[in-house]
């Protein structure tokens, strides 16, 4: 496949399957909007958008972030989105880079259109992570976890076993909040070789405001900062920031989590999948997938394609997890 063609598979989203007055079933957020109390903050703000935002304001979001995790506001950069955090990627500078697949394509493009050397490490189903697939010599390694669109949750011991001297390790957590107890997070470990990304646009509905942030070692933070504009965030997206790791906004998405995983597994009863998917999302490989998911869009339902994830082809779908009504509704649009 040539260049051009890949970095547009690279750069399909699920927003791009989904479409006005379809059942959204393509894209991963929680709802349309925030819950109310995360709504009242923001609104309270709006009176304060006609001043810049300070660095106490900066400085108060990574110390409530940096609480939230038991690391120091230093170990915390603040993003416009998890996706920012894999745009910076290419001032790491490294000389190759792994990312494992099937995953979320953003690291992989932001890094070719950079110019550094990417090799895939693609697993097999059912995705287990085997670390001995990694080239020796990858300076970076990215990967998911719990991966999109695989919903699979890798074991801590795994993501250790890929640390390496003089390798940097970029862990995707957007989705981790999504998960009960957050199991196999590393965002708590001081690591000087481990990058952690969160995004706050998923759980929170928050896509539209683009918020999140990365952890690390100072020094490589540093690294990743250099060049930023100046305000990188604003206001609403500080307070939102902020918000979300107060303590009672963290038991407010472990709550979630909790509804995220009986929904997950009635709707894997329910299309007749084996359990043990770990994230807010499904992976399914149905015969005719195609002809399946133009069907399915006719019926007013919009579910992710799965041909644009590097491993995987047209007969994969992703499914958002959703709660009973919705997905009676997707059984009774799904085609014979």
């Amino acid at each position: 496949m040539e260049l051009r063609s890949q970095l547009e598979q690279l750069g399909h989203h699920g927003d791009v399957d989904a479409g006005p007055g379809l059942l959204d079933f393509a894209v991963n957020v929680r709802g349309t909007a925030p819950p109310e109390w995360l709504r009242d903050r923001l609104v309270a703000r709006l009176d304060d958008l006609g001043r810049y935002p300070s660095a106490l304001e900066d400085l108060a979001a990574r110390t409530a972030v940096a609480t939230r995790h038991g690391r120091t506001p230093e170990e915390v950069l603040l993003l416009a989105g998890a996706a920012e955090g894999f745009a910076l990627l290419p001032r790491l500078g490294s000389r190759l880079a792994a990312v494992v697949h099937p995953s979320f394509t953003e690291p992989e493009l932001a890094l070719r259109e950079a110019g550094v050397p990417v090799v895939r490490v693609v697993l097999a189903a059912p995705y287990v992570l085997d670390p001995a697939l990694v080239p020796e010599d990858a300076d970076l390694v990215v990967l998911g976890n719990p991966t999109n669109p695989t919903s699979v949750l890798h074991p801590e011991a795994a993501l250790h076993a890929l640390r390496r001297p003089g390798r940097l390790l970029v862990v995707d957590e957007a989705f981790l909040d999504a998960v009960v107890g957050e199991t196999g997070s590393l965002a708590a470990q001081a690591l000087p070789d481990v990058l952690v990304l969160r995004s706050l646009t998923k759980t929170w509905a928050l896509a539209g405001l683009r918020a999140g942030y990365v952890l690390g070692a100072p020094e490589v933070l540093a690294r990743l900062s250099h060049g930023r504009p100046h305000w990188p965030l604003g206001t609403l997206q500080l307070e939102a920031v902020a918000a979300c790791a107060e303590p009672a906004a963290v038991a407010w998405s472990q709550a979630e989590a909790g509804v995220i995983a009986a929904e997950r597994e009635h709707m894997e009863r329910a299309l007749g999948l084996d359990p043990g998917a770990a994230g807010p999302f499904l992976l399914l490989r149905v015969p005719d997938g195609a002809r399946v998911r133009d069907a399915l869009r006719s019926n007013g339902v919009a579910v992710r394609r799965g041909d644009t994830f590097p491993g995987l082809g047209p007969d994969h779908l992703r499914l958002a997890v959703r709660g009973a009504a919705e997905v009676a509704a997707l059984l009774a649009a799904w085609p014979a």
